[in-house]
């Protein structure tokens, strides 16, 4: 309770917070994470099922990771998601900058959400670059077939995400370091800190001068440069947050 009220006043003292989230806060919504014990890539081999050069190699491989992915992803937000959208609404939150694809901070409310790895939004041909929805390709998927454009007959069909081998969208990775330096608190929530250049980002909100709180599962490698930290689950520990906050204010 005592870093839980730590927090909420550096957040109630603080003008402009930026909060970055990773895929432990995803995991309290059901989506598997990628690392850890339980990770994706202890059962995948990310470089065939999720890096650009294996897509073009073998789109079928990606295609069937995404479809055993892709109920879990298109899932429900959390309290921790529905907690930060609640600080943006009161004018303290000015940005969400997230490694998440799933599009659940939008859905939870929160209105500037920079996507660092792109979303599940929309899928683009790559050959003809025609875009999709998912529900264009619901038969080809209920078939158990890969999708195929139904311009130009390719089969490199992409879902708007970006995979191993590919930049960063790089309007957003701008705007994502311009907000941590800016920002007069950062809140890492759900992230191990540990993917590049994303985990760069709470490193220029530190030097900036910013305070710096992180709520996760387990330790990380960057804690020492961290005001508060944490331990726990985010849906539990930022809805506590927030009613300190408006007691605060």
């Amino acid at each position: 309770m005592e870093e839980i009220k730590k927090a909420a006043e550096i957040i109630a003292k603080s003008k402009h917070v930026v909060v970055f989230t990773g895929a432990g806060i995803s995991a309290e919504s059901g989506i598997p994470t990628f690392r850890g014990e339980d990770g994706l890539w202890r059962r995948y081999d990310p470089e065939e099922v999720a890096s650009i050069q294996g897509f073009k190699r073998n789109p079928k491989a990606f295609w069937e990771f995404s479809m055993e992915m892709k109920d879990k992803l298109f899932a429900d937000p959390n309290p921790a998601h529905y907690a930060i959208a609640e600080l943006e609404r009161m004018g303290i939150v000015k940005a969400v900058i997230t490694q998440n694809i799933d599009m659940l901070h939008q859905k939870s409310g929160s209105r500037r959400v920079l996507e660092l790895h792109g979303s599940m939004e929309k899928l683009d041909c790559l050959d003809c670059h025609e875009t999709y929805d998912w529900d264009d390709f619901a038969e080809d998927f209920n078939r158990g077939e890969i999708p195929r454009c139904r311009k130009c007959g390719s089969w490199y069909i992409k879902p708007r995400v970006v995979l191993f081998g590919e930049p960063l969208p790089q309007r957003v990775l701008f705007e994502a370091m311009e907000e941590s330096k800016k920002c007069d608190a950062f809140i890492v929530v759900g992230s191990s800190l540990v993917v590049y250049p994303a985990a760069e980002l709470p490193y220029m909100a530190k030097s900036s001068g910013a305070k710096m709180i992180i709520i996760n599962a387990e330790p990380t490698v960057a804690d020492s440069i961290f005001d508060v930290r944490i331990i726990g689950k985010a849906g539990e520990i930022l809805p506590r947050i927030v009613d300190e906050v408006k007691k605060m204010r």
